[in-house]
């Protein structure tokens, strides 16, 4: 039977340990990967998070499989810490899910996404639609 948008979405987030901003930020101080899966035009207008690594949504999967061709240096196995962001925490919820499904079981997303993250005070640089 078919499922909805929402079905689907609640059905990705009931296999992530989901984060809030501050403890994603933690972990990646401590070494996990911060993904920005937005597309530039979002980045540019919303800001960007230094350090986090640009992975377009369109080609996360084949750059996180370790068997793939097209992976990322940083994709060294399945065991890797890999948190996903997007703009307020929906898209990132399904692409860490697709990650799961890869096999990286420690893959997760930020609640509230890049939104969350920048009204948390957490360090973001500014964008096109910033105000100030």
């Amino acid at each position: 039977m078919p499922r909805s948008i929402d079905e689907i979405l609640a059905a990705a987030r009931a296999r992530l340990d989901r984060l809030d901003p501050g403890t994603a930020h933690a972990e990646a101080r401590d070494g996990a990967l911060l993904v920005d899966i937005r597309p530039a035009a979002q980045r540019a207008a919303e800001g960007e998070i230094p350090g986090a690594l640009i992975v377009e949504r369109n080609v996360l999967e084949w750059r996180f499989d370790p068997r793939s061709d097209a992976r990322l240096p940083q994709a060294t196995g399945h065991d890797v810490r890999v948190i996903v962001f997007c703009s307020e925490g929906y898209t990132s919820s399904l692409a860490a899910a697709a990650l799961h499904d890869l096999g990286l079981t420690r893959a997760t997303d930020v609640v509230g996404g890049f939104k969350a993250w920048r009204d948390a005070g957490l360090p973001a640089t500014a964008g096109s639609d910033s105000a100030g």
